[in-house]
């Protein structure tokens, strides 16, 4: 084991060092981990280690590095060792209560930190924790014993005013505490205004902690002020740099004879996109035919942003930190410029575009009998839409069969590979959860008009068919290729979950079959086929959606449960997805021949990076747009305050029932407010239970419920039963 020399690590570095820095910290992590590793000095280890003089203060930044992360430990004689085992290092997640939560990579379960034993830490710490003998309930509880690194330094939230100070009450409901703001410090804020608060101070048990206005969003009253809180408050970056927009408007607005040359032509090939009415990139198009042996021909051609964002270019770094696209309720907050987004990158119709296409060859058991993947010219001839294609195959809509009548034969035959296509995965196991998405319709002043379920139907369903087997077909060649790659990953649930699961289903008269302790994913889509249209669908649909794993990036190919398939990517979107933009790269230089192994050990190096921050700004995307969602159904009912609805109960916890209405809006009915009995969750049954009188509330019940109240800042409706 030998210890390589590189440059001197600035405050500049680039994203390349970066690799090398944790290269290296690995390396050195790997040595003391060793069954054969004797404890030594700084001076030691670097001799052992073979660290040249010019590399001494880079050595030596590296295990300060290390230590402060918790992945080495000192010892009184002041050398290095393995950490404590009872020691580890991971994210603080607080709470309103005082109380808070520690995420450990790596670890199923959070760690639970009493309230006397938050030591200073601030939500999105990253801290040092030390195990406790106890646990509250089966969470291991565990003691910050040292703040590693501050997450958040921003806030955002809500300004009062006093006489000679200010302080802000955080929009963010894990915040428990306010910010307290100096006059001096006010920026002129007044009551109501939306601040955006620079942390100065994190408090301690005596002091709250302390900050400077460093913007003013508007008053809480000013229309979008609400939606830019959560947007501020998520970090998500909204303007693009002047070196980013530079680079985008030097982007050509038509394709160039120059990168048309060695690509396959498929611009006489009949295509279409089939998209949403307000969809704007269009970065997916289709084209299907039968040949004479009955095999179907489908190409799935995806735009080639890679052709314009080239690799560690200004527009490249922005992508990469955004890692996509994230979808408001009022607003696109895109990764690309719309010079790009909308622009040459776009699947416009009647103009020629770059693309990668996943060209198919179905027989009619749906399964990929030849493939190949090729860069293409093509020319989309219409731009289609859902509602189009829905009345077209569905509704039988004559003058929509009319005006596409030289396509209406495509779609017909589109339909029908679909249908093949669903039943093959239908068989192999994989699950569908058909609950509804919201619909949420503003005004020109971001006001909520109507909520309503957003509807799956035959055009969207064909069209995530499609992307599915591309996605498959793309990923399934790479993993043979064994080349470095970004596969989407979606792992086997808890064993526990899964008994737990298998145990509440008795109670209904249903089984699933186990393996040992795991499962199968067929067996989880066969029990949702056995309680399709009955009473308890609701109910039993949930509790498989909560027993699994949310899906993520990953380099190793690990497949996808939920899809019950080997070889998972994602291919279909490199407009909004930086990780379908990164392997399209790899997909090319594959393609010309450009993959040799100093490329590949460059991928190698940087893919696990880009891979885990993509996965965290999808959950950051998928946060902040749950957030405003709540936003604005909140909004919505707090005009609706007194009116009854009909409802089911969508979740049971300790505090009450969370009843869901047609329309997709949540509400709380409290357990203090459930009349006739003193009432409690019983976790073992999901259900709530009347300690006198027995009577019953499960998941999937209906109920009637009158609205009580809204809380617009933690943007939460409450009911009661009617």
């Amino acid at each position: 084991m030998r210890w390589e020399g590189y440059n001197v690590v600035t405050s500049n570095k680039n994203r390349e060092q970066d690799g090398q820095l944790e290269k290296r910290k690995k390396l050195i992590c790997e040595l003391v981990a060793d069954e054969m590793y004797v404890p030594m000095k700084e001076k030691e280890l670097a001799a052992f280690m073979q660290v040249s003089r010019e590399d001494r203060e880079t050595f030596r930044a590296v295990l300060q590095e290390l230590l402060a992360e918790g992945k080495l430990q000192l010892s009184r004689q002041g050398k290095y060792i393995r950490p404590d085992e009872n020691q580890m290092t991971g994210t603080f997640i607080g709470n309103a209560g005082g109380f808070g939560f520690v995420e450990v990579e790596g670890r199923r379960e959070e760690l639970y930190i009493p309230e006397n034993q938050v030591n200073g830490a601030f939500h999105q710490d990253t801290v040092m924790v030390r195990l406790l003998p106890g646990q509250r309930g089966k969470r291991q509880e565990a003691s910050v014993v040292k703040i590693l690194e501050r997450g958040m330094k921003q806030v955002v939230g809500t300004y009062e005013q006093s006489q000679n100070f200010g302080f802000v009450i955080p929009d963010h409901t894990k915040i428990g505490v306010d910010i307290f703001v100096p006059k001096e410090y006010s920026k002129g804020a007044v009551n109501g205004h939306k601040v955006v608060v620079e942390l100065t101070s994190y408090g301690d048990d005596r002091h709250k902690p302390e900050g400077r206005v460093i913007e003013i969003l508007g008053h809480s009253n000013d229309p979008g002020v609400d939606i830019m809180s959560i947007v501020r408050g998520y970090g998500l970056p909204v303007e693009f740099g002047d070196k980013v927009m530079k680079q985008a408007e030097r982007v050509p607005t038509e394709v160039q004879e120059a990168d048309k040359a060695g690509r396959l032509d498929l611009c006489d090939l009949q295509m279409v996109t089939i998209d949403g009415e307000d969809a704007r990139d269009l970065d997916d198009a289709v084209s299907l035919y039968q040949d004479e042996e009955g095999l179907y021909h489908l190409g799935v051609h995806i735009a080639d942003v890679s052709n314009y964002v080239q690799e560690n270019s200004a527009l490249d770094w922005e992508a990469l930190e955004r890692g996509t696209s994230v979808y408001l309720v009022d607003r696109v907050i895109p990764m690309l410029p719309h010079k790009l987004s909308n622009g040459i990158c776009s699947l416009n119709q009647g103009v020629e575009r770059l693309a990668l296409s996943c060209l198919m060859t179905i027989n009619e058991k749906g399964e990929v009998t030849d493939y190949q993947i090729a860069e293409t010219v093509i020319r989309v001839d219409r731009r289609m839409t859902y509602t189009s294609v829905k009345k077209i195959l569905e509704d039988q809509d004559e003058g929509e069969i009319a005006e596409y009548e030289a396509l209406v034969p495509m779609f017909r035959l589109m339909e029908r590979l679909a249908m093949i296509l669903r039943r093959k995965r239908h068989q192999r196991g994989s699950i569908d959860f058909d609950f509804a998405e919201s619909k949420i319709l503003l005004d020109d002043k971001g006001h909520p008009l109507e909520i309503r379920p957003y509807e799956r139907n035959v055009a969207t369903r064909m069209i995530e068919d499609f992307m599915l087997i591309a996605n498959e077909t793309v990923a399934q060649h790479f993993f043979w290729q064994e080349l470095p790659f970004v596969y989407r990953t979606h792992e086997k649930p808890e064993p526990e979950k899964i008994l737990k699961l298998s145990a509440f289903i008795r109670n209904f008269g249903y089984q699933i079959k186990l393996t040992g302790e795991e499962i199968h994913p067929k067996e989880l889509q066969k029990l949702l086929d056995r309680i399709a249209d009955t009473d308890e669908e609701t109910l039993i649909s949930r509790l498989t959606l909560r027993s699994m794993k949310q899906a993520r990036y990953t380099v190793e190919c690990t497949g996808h449960f939920g899809l019950a398939c080997r070889y998972y990517c994602h291919f279909t979107s490199p407009i909004r997805r930086y990780p379908d933009l990164q392997i399209h790269r790899i997909i090319k230089e594959q393609l010309r021949g450009r993959l040799k192994e100093s490329r590949i050990g460059h991928y190698e190096e940087k893919l696990p990076g880009v891979a885990r921050h993509a996965s965290q700004m999808e959950r950051r995307a998928q946060e902040a747009e749950r957030e405003t969602d709540k936003l604005k159904k909140a909004e919505y009912m707090s005009e609706r305050i007194g009116e009854t609805y009909e409802g089911v109960i969508s979740g049971i916890t300790q505090w009450g029932l969370y009843v869901e209405l047609p329309n997709t809006v949540e509400g709380l009915v409290h357990v203090a407010a459930l009349p006739g009995d003193y009432f409690y969750y019983d976790e073992n049954t999901y259900e709530m239970v009347g300690r006198d009188t027995g009577k019953t509330y499960r998941l999937g019940e209906k109920l009637r419920i009158i609205v009580q109240g809204v809380d617009s800042l933690t943007r939460t409706v409450d009911f009661r039963l009617a």
